[in-house]
């Protein structure tokens, strides 16, 4: 996970993700989209293909770049548990919910339907 966290650290290297998304590219034709040397984006590449989020292979005298997302998925899950809300924002919400559960049953023990507001 570190080595793929370290990969996609460089905003270079994402937009190198990004554009393989969405199909298989040369070198030459990822070193086109950039302002960068040629030498500077076959670092990046070999960066992100000793990652394991690309693989290339040989067309000729070309080489071909294509997307391995699998190696994003530890860290996604990674990501994703930081995300989760913390204990106390489920306690929160429970909370929430049983204030709206007694609201709606005092509001159904008066006889009033639980979407009419209540006048206090």
């Amino acid at each position: 996970m570190d080595k793929v966290a370290a990969a996609i650290a460089d905003p270079v290297r994402r937009e190198i993700l990004l554009m393989l998304r969405d199909e298989p590219l040369s070198a030459g034709q990822i070193a086109d989209r950039f302002v960068i040397s040629r030498p500077a984006v076959s670092r990046h590449l070999r960066v992100l293909r000793e990652a394991g989020l690309v693989r290339d292979t040989a067309d000729g005298r070309r080489r071909v770049y294509t997307l391995v997302a699998a190696p994003l998925d530890e860290l996604a899950g990674w990501l994703g548990r930081l995300m989760r809300p913390s204990g106390w924002q489920h306690r929160l919400d429970a909370l929430e919910t049983e204030v709206y559960r007694a609201r709606r049953e005092r509001q159904t023990a008066a006889g009033r339907h639980p979407s009419q507001k209540e006048t206090a």
